[in-house]
């Protein structure tokens, strides 16, 4: 049986909160993502457990964030906690239709102001013979932060994926001056996705009027198929963040 192409979206769901917190927008964020037809969601900044109750966030449901996506889109689910506070915690998610094996949340954070993780799940889609393994991150906003976060995900890579695995590291890097993501691309010998296949990064904050490129995808071992960064104007008012998804098989010896 053929290796079944595969689709990721990596995205920073703001909490499930407008770009200027005004708004809860989670049903129309799953509807959205529901839309894309993506096989696995790499999703940052997801609430854990339901804001302080008050008028200003009556619309959130009583669960996690990611337990109402994952129902919406019938998907199964796995979570790493990186922030907490007194009544609600936030970190990263991946949502795959495939069934889902979690391995690892690593810690990542350099500071108390920020803490950040890495959330490690490996899927095995139709026709694959080795399972993909997915990293999902977000990093610091202070490159020197980043920086110690970089050599943290290469140690672990180094020491917990083998070379040989189909491979994709996405999220929100932060990496606004577009300076230090690149080592961590050349030492884990890893395809930035959209400069190999786009020749730039796509520019991804704020969503109404992108300036930055925040948001990242990396593979290794893939053979890439197609690219999207999703910046119709139903995105643009959702989260402060857009999405990008990426297509690929497994790559051939």
């Amino acid at each position: 049986m053929p290796a079944s192409p595969v689709t990721i979206t990596s995205y920073n769901m703001h909490k499930g909160m407008s770009a200027l917190n005004r708004k809860v927008q989670l049903n129309r964020m799953a509807e959205e993502l529901k839309g894309l037809n993506s096989d696995v969601l790499f999703l940052q900044e997801v609430q854990g457990l339901h804001m302080e109750r008050s008028s200003r966030f009556s619309e959130f449901p009583d669960r996690p964030h990611y337990d109402v996506l994952g129902e919406h889109l019938d998907f199964h689910r796995s979570y790493g906690k990186n922030a907490v506070y007194p009544e609600r915690h936030h970190g990263n998610a991946i949502l795959s239709h495939l069934p889902i094996d979690t391995r690892h949340n690593l810690d990542i954070t350099v500071n108390k102001m920020e803490q950040r993780g890495m959330l490690h799940c490996e899927v095995l889609p139709e026709g694959w013979e080795t399972p993909l393994v997915c990293l999902c991150a977000h990093l610091n906003l202070r490159e020197p932060d980043r920086a110690k976060q970089y050599r943290a995900i290469f140690e672990y890579v180094s020491r917990h994926i083998s070379s040989d695995s189909p491979l994709v590291i996405a999220g929100d890097f932060n990496d606004w001056r577009q300076k230090s993501a690149l080592s961590l691309g050349k030492a884990l010998n890893l395809e930035e996705v959209f400069v190999d296949q786009q020749g730039k990064r796509p520019k991804t904050f704020p969503a109404r009027m992108p300036l930055l490129s925040l948001d990242r995808v990396y593979t290794r071992n893939l053979e890439i198929l197609d690219t999207q960064i999703h910046n119709s104007t139903n995105w643009q008012k959702l989260s402060d963040h857009l999405p990008l998804s990426v297509k690929f098989k497994p790559k051939l010896p």
